[in-house]
């Protein structure tokens, strides 16, 4: 899970601790009696909450509170734990349906932010996903439960429906938003970046290949001893504009320039398995991540094997490096600035075997 990702989750992890806590304050001032629990005896009222009420608000309040806490160590969760949480938010919106659907009910809060949450991740298929069994069980637990004149509800789950679709709306116009932002900002920084190889760089090596084409008349005309002194003053030059270029590298990545381990002998053994499709562009980045990713393992991991996986799911793929190796920390930043690029994420931590391992998870739509 890449760090935008990692403050999202942990935003909507507390904002489910604070609804989690104003829900209880809510149910308890709310004066209905809720109706589609004509088995169980609960009751309602100003300042009262029945004991099924009690008990459904309060798992809500340790599930959310453990959400949080999840979201808030160090070492970022599986991505997987989202759609787990999204699960366990709409089957708490149907439970807490069920002990206080009334004249008013605070499900409509909890169903709202189950499809707000999704819609803010995954865009609106996901969102309208959510809806659909949100109204489904809304819809089943209502014909079940309500009583005879059921037009109240039928028409609560169509208002249900519709703030399904608008909140999804806005959650893929918010990922669109984001997705030309990343592109303009792209489209500027390549802008700034010729610029800078041109007055600098390219200026730079122009020089030089006059200085060179100096250097071949000198030797044509026997003048050695003044070629010698040009060649060494041109190698000066070089390695200063040399040492700029990778400090300039290193700047546009915001690290410090730190001297790469010497290259091993060789002796990492590779494993590669790949089965994927996909426009040129994104077949472009995954092998890039994989080149570079093995260039990584082979210069730093003192490894004696490695494999590198990648496989298809629906609308995603996913990238695996893993080698037995010393381990690394942190993705090279041509492998993290790729997956930015692209809207994916990159995993750390979840293989309890020595050495490194590396996930890559990219869109593939």
């Amino acid at each position: 899970m890449n760090s935008p990702s990692l403050e999202m989750e942990r935003s909507i992890a507390r904002c489910r601790v604070l609804l989690s806590l104003t829900a209880i304050l809510a149910a308890y001032v709310d004066p209905t009696e809720p109706t589609l629990t004509r088995w169980l005896p609960l009751t309602g009222g100003s300042f009262v909450l029945s004991g099924y009420g009690v008990s459904v608000l309060l798992a809500h309040l340790v599930y959310s509170v453990s959400l949080a806490v999840a979201y808030a160590r160090p070492a970022a969760p599986s991505a997987r734990l989202a759609a787990v949480a999204t699960t366990a938010d709409v089957l708490f919106g149907t439970a807490i349906a069920l002990v206080t659907e009334g004249a008013t009910s605070l499900y409509y809060v909890f169903f709202a932010f189950a499809v707000l949450s999704v819609g803010l991740r995954r865009g609106m298929r996901s969102a309208l996903v959510v809806t659909g069994f949100s109204l489904a069980f809304y819809t089943t637990l209502t014909v079940l439960s309500a009583p005879s004149d059921q037009h109240f509800y039928v028409m609560r789950a169509a208002y249900l429906g519709m703030t399904g679709y608008l909140v999804g709306y806005l959650g893929q116009e918010r990922m669109n938003q984001e997705v030309r932002l990343r592109a303009l900002e792209a489209s500027a920084q390549r802008e700034r970046i010729a610029r800078s190889l041109h007055d600098g760089y390219a200026q730079a090596l122009a020089g030089v290949n006059l200085r060179l084409e100096s250097c071949r008349q000198l030797l044509q005309r026997g003048r050695h001893e003044e070629a010698q002194s040009e060649l060494e003053e041109l190698q000066a030059g070089v390695n200063r504009e040399h040492d700029e270029l990778r400090a300039y590298i290193h700047s546009l990545v915001e690290r410090e320039g730190a001297a790469l381990s010497a290259i091993p002998d060789g002796t990492t053994r590779f494993a590669v398995s790949a089965e994927f499709s996909g426009d040129a562009l994104l077949v472009e980045h995954v092998l890039h991540i994989m080149l570079e990713g093995a260039r990584n393992v082979t210069r730093h991991a003192r490894a004696r094997s490695a494999q590198l996986r990648v496989r298809a799911t629906d609308h995603r793929l996913t990238v695996q490096i893993d080698d037995d190796g010393v381990g690394f920390q942190d993705a090279p930043w041509s492998i993290a600035s790729r997956v930015a690029e692209v809207g994916g994420a990159v995993v750390f931590g979840e293989d309890p075997r020595p050495g490194g391992h590396l996930r890559v998870e990219l869109p593939s739509v």
